[in-house]
């Protein structure tokens, strides 16, 4: 690392343990929690019941987490939850709210094909603020701002945006018109549209230009729709004539899914930073915090993305196929190989910005075959020298490529992004 604040990672005997990551990762203001399934941490065995008291099971897996490092559920900014069958998540919201007292944090919701363990109807992951932040910064009460606006679709269950020093994390936008309440026309470019235009009203809100998104994510019902979205895509980025200048384009990930909520066809949310921050960090010139966004020969290239974003204290990973750079196609050989190109992609962007694979907080993992993650796992932990990251893995309906699986990345930024003091 190049700066001496200090990745934490912590894990507690009263939430269930994995050999291959670390329940919780803290990095300057943030604690990223790994995915968390039904068990029980004294039994190791999904509880007992249905999807209610799965959901249950793991959000108090979390709350076990955030408590065991002296935080509260309150303190949560990010909740993704992850589905066997979408008609759940109304049980699941039952739930839910009761495991807050006030705003909700954003939520992504979504309908995966499997998930890491084959009686498991939910999975659950989460951001977590840190005020205290990590050494050798001082603790500092920092305020978690939730606000909505009734220019794009407001969710009982969720906020639009919560903000936490310098990052803004927006809830899923779904294509729903926020003067209706219902999803728009059918077609899919019509429903991304309306997903990003959502997107940019709730921005707009709070005075945040649309070009200061770092991070995309992009759930989609069927794989083939993508260069229709695509087209849309481009008309949103570059927003700004200084993005378009430089070719500015946020880091991504595309996630396949099975069902979204309401039968959409569509579904994004995105990553913003936040330059003026939140009280009581003195207030910037947002144009004066800088966005870094590098490319490297040593990954794939695309014109849709930049391979990392960097802002503050952290760096954003687009999500990468297992690629050869050498010849643009998908390596031969079984997932294990595929893998393997997947993470030497992400440590080739790691290290074209002067960090190392241990300065990785967390890793979202994409399969075809669920059953694939045993022999993933016997060559994931050779990429790390130190503690595991917080990790998520999920089945998906399909990858791009037709490829077996693909990895995204976060990663720690000890020197920041100026202006630095």
């Amino acid at each position: 690392m190049t700066s001496s604040i200090i990745k934490v990672s912590r894990n507690t005997d009263n939430a269930p343990s994995c050999a291959f990551s670390s329940q919780t990762v803290a990095f300057s203001h943030y604690n990223n929690i790994s995915a968390q399934l039904p068990i029980d941490p004294n039994t190791n065995q999904i509880v007992a019941g249905d999807v209610k008291a799965q959901a249950k099971q793991c959000l108090s897996n979390i709350k076990a987490i955030v408590e065991s490092i002296n935080h509260v559920m309150d303190d949560v900014v990010k909740i993704n939850v992850f589905v066997k069958n979408i008609n759940d998540i109304s049980a699941i919201d039952e739930v839910y709210a009761t495991f807050f007292d006030t705003q909700l944090p954003v939520r992504t919701s979504v309908q995966v094909s499997s998930l890491p363990l084959s009686d498991a109807l939910v999975q659950m992951d989460a951001l977590i603020s840190n005020g205290e932040g990590t050494a050798p910064q001082d603790p500092c009460d920092l305020i978690k701002l939730s606000r909505n606006t009734e220019n794009a679709p407001i969710q009982a269950v969720s906020t639009q945006t919560v903000a936490f020093s310098h990052y803004n994390n927006i809830s899923a936008q779904l294509p729903v018109d926020p003067m209706t309440g219902e999803l728009v026309a059918a077609d899919v470019q019509t429903q991304a549209a309306q997903c990003f235009k959502n997107i940019k009203a709730i921005m707009e809100s709070i005075d945040v230009p649309f070009d200061d998104i770092v991070k995309v994510t992009i759930f989609v019902k069927h794989l083939a729709d993508m260069d229709a979205i695509n087209e849309v895509y481009s008309t949103f980025f570059p927003d700004s004539a200084i993005a378009r200048a430089v070719a500015y384009v946020p880091a991504r990930t595309i996630v396949a899914a099975s069902e979204l909520p309401m039968g959409a066809l569509v579904q994004v949310d995105a990553v913003v930073s936040h330059g003026d921050g939140t009280p009581p960090q003195e207030v910037e010139d947002r144009h004066g915090i800088v966005i870094r966004a590098n490319n490297t020969d040593n990954a794939p290239r695309s014109a849709l993305h930049t391979q990392t974003v960097a802002f503050s204290h952290y760096n954003h990973i687009a999500a990468q196929l297992p690629v050869d750079t050498n010849t643009n196609q998908v390596v031969a050989g079984s997932v294990k190989e595929q893998a393997q190109q997947c993470l030497n992609n992400i440590k080739g962007i790691v290290e074209s910005v002067n960090h190392v694979m241990d300065d990785i907080v967390k890793i979202n993992i994409q399969l075809k075959d669920m059953a694939d993650l045993d022999a993933i796992n016997e060559i994931y932990p050779s990429f790390f020298q130190g503690e595991l990251p917080a990790r998520t893995v999920v089945g998906v309906s399909d990858i791009e490529m037709d490829a077996l699986v693909k990895i995204d990345a976060v990663v720690s930024n000890g020197e920041g992004t100026p202006p630095l003091a």
